[in-house]
């Protein structure tokens, strides 16, 4: 059995492995990592075998189930008051079947193929009392099998320089991000019923990892299935990615509706806990998707959009859904009233996702800016007409990293127009720069440099946990256009918990780096900064970050190139 160590943007994927190459993956033995207070650091350990082996991070006792079988232990440790966690990293398969390494696992051990390497996370938090200075740090293999003793088999070594620099609290972070998330998911891949109490319990621990990316909007959906299931129904296998209204609509005998918004309050306050408290965006009201050919196209037909909202009459004791323009026009109106009496209505964004027809979308603007004056729009903006003409009423604006970089001078002339923020996103496409299991591993931690290089205040992404049926056996779906990794950065875990995965702590990563460029500007250090930029990012116009035959052509695949901004602060 052999232990080496990487780099945390280490990604392994499983194919065809000569034993000398798998060695290779094992030969070096010490690291040096560098990090800020109220920060964390990683790296991983790969150990391997030419023969079948159980890895455990755990000191309980293991034997397996199908007999006599080596058994490695890993023990990790370091100086001071730095505390360590530990997690064995899992493959899923990418879209041509390969097994790429991603799944941040809760198990204890896990069963290893012969020749193949199995990835430990280790991830060191150093919080802000943490002295600054040198620690050191040990990677100890032990092995065994059966009932023989335990030996020390390998050892490596790193070390941990903490510099003076206190990292801001994650909710404090400038960089915005916004991940949209998919709570009715949520609740089927956990199988509990829709806005339960266990249903909340689970939410809770969803909203607390997005905060710790410094997550800036909690995503309400307030009208029925306003993507129409993602278009499921033209996949070979269908996965069910409907999204259900968060408000109850009840019809009372006296035909007047009762809306109760408690479960729409809950997941608010929830996010608020966490932090999330920038931005509260409502899917369902604006440039809703229809497939009407197949039966999911607007049902209020003197409305100039498809929202569709689900009510109980208990007249009939049946449910039905508002199909007057006037009932669904009250059903507006009371919402804006509602955020309005909970204090919210500055914070809220209708969101609108990639509308194509400018002049329709005019057109539904204009009418929900009637009913609901005081809510703004945000847009994801796939088209360039959206950039390059005025939409009145928009208060951010998102367009795709293509748009953004293609129209870049124009944007600039908008931003000032622009009431609130700019921010650019990534979905199916572009092939780079992404975050599939697919993607060059730097490439997550990249989106945060492109957004400071182009002067955008953020990121959006469609998919926290847009998870097709089975997501920890197969997260590849719809591979012919949302590449593998594409519907999520966490996967469901057990326990109400999400699994990180790798790209979710490469992001992460990436998102400290922005905010260390903010502090470095704030102190005078902008050059330096810029200096840093070019360093990682090669292109020269915008226009050339989608316009490239190979990754290296825009920017660094060194990870080296990215730590001088720690290591040079």
């Amino acid at each position: 059995m052999r232990l080496g160590l990487q780099s945390m943007f280490y990604k392994f994927a499983w194919g065809y492995q000569e034993w000398q190459e798998v060695i290779k993956e094992t030969d070096n033995k010490h690291i040096d990592l560098v990090c800020c207070r109220r920060d964390t650091v990683s790296l991983q350990a790969v150990v391997s075998s030419n023969e079948e082996f159980l890895l455990t991070k755990s000191k309980d006792t293991l034997f397996w189930k199908a007999g006599p079988i080596d058994i490695g232990r890993i023990e990790v440790e370091v100086d001071g008051a730095i505390d360590i966690e530990v997690k064995l990293v899992g493959l899923i398969p990418d879209d041509n079947g390969t097994l790429v390494s991603d799944m941040l696992l809760d198990q204890s051990y896990v069963y290893v193929d012969k020749r193949r390497p199995q990835q430990v996370w280790i991830e060191c938090r150093i919080d802000e009392n943490v002295k600054p200075g040198k620690y050191k740090g040990k990677v100890k293999l032990y092995t065994h099998t059966m009932f023989e003793d335990e030996l020390l088999q390998e050892e490596c070594s790193f070390s941990v320089t903490v510099k003076d620099v206190v990292m801001p609290e994650p909710k404090d972070y400038t960089f915005y991000l916004d991940l949209w998330q998919h709570p009715s998911n949520i609740a089927r891949k956990y199988e509990v019923e829709l806005w339960s109490e266990e249903h909340f319990f689970i939410l809770d621990n969803y909203l607390h990892s997005l905060a710790q990316l410094g997550q800036k909007a909690v995503t309400l959906i307030v009208s029925e299935i306003p993507w129409s299931g993602q278009g499921s129904l033209g996949d070979k296998e269908p996965s069910d990615l409907f999204e259900y209204n968060m408000i109850r609509v009840t019809r009372k005998s006296d035909g007047s509706f009762h809306y109760d918004y408690s479960a729409l309050d809950q997941y608010v306050e929830i996010a608020e806990k966490h932090g999330i408290l920038a931005e509260i965006e409502l899917f369902g009201l604006l440039n809703i998707w229809q497939i009407p050919e197949t039966g999911y196209g607007a049902i209020v037909t003197d409305y100039p959009d498809a929202i569709r909202i689900r009510y109980f009459d208990v007249v009939t004791n049946t449910y039905r859904f508002i199909r007057k323009k006037s009932e669904l026009e009250d059903y507006i109106h009371a919402l804006e009233a509602h955020f309005i009496r909970r204090g919210w209505s500055e914070k809220v964004r209708v969101l609108a996702d990639e509308p194509a027809d400018f002049a329709v979308f005019q057109t539904r603007v204009q009418q929900l800016q009637q009913l609901a004056p005081s809510f703004k729009l945000k847009v994801a903006i796939n088209h360039a007409e959206f950039i390059q003409k005025d939409i009145p009423g928009i208060h951010d604006a998102v367009p795709i990293i293509s748009c953004a970089a293609n129209d870049y001078y124009r944007l600039q002339d908008v931003r000032s127009q622009l009431p609130g923020k700019l921010l650019y996103y990534v979905c199916c496409w572009p092939k780079h720069p992404n975050s599939f299991i697919s993607s060059p591993s730097l490439e997550c931690r990249l989106i945060p440099w492109i957004a400071e290089k182009l002067g955008l205040d953020g990121f959006l992404r469609w998919s926290y946990t847009a998870w097709p049926d089975r997501p920890r056996e197969k997260i590849s779906y719809r591979p012919t256009i949302w590449p593998a990794g594409d519907t999520c950065l966490v996967y469901p875990g057990i326990g109400g918990k999400p699994l990180l995965s790798l790209r979710y702590k490469w992001l992460q990563r990436g998102i400290r780096d922005y905010e260390i460029m903010q502090m470095a500007k704030q102190s005078g250090r902008t050059e330096w900064v810029n200096s840093m930029l070019n360093r990682v990012l090669k292109f020269q116009d915008p226009s050339q970050i989608c316009k490239f035959d190979t990754p290296e052509d825009v920017y660094s695949l060194r990870h080296e190139d990215y730590e001088c901004l720690l290591q040079e602060w």
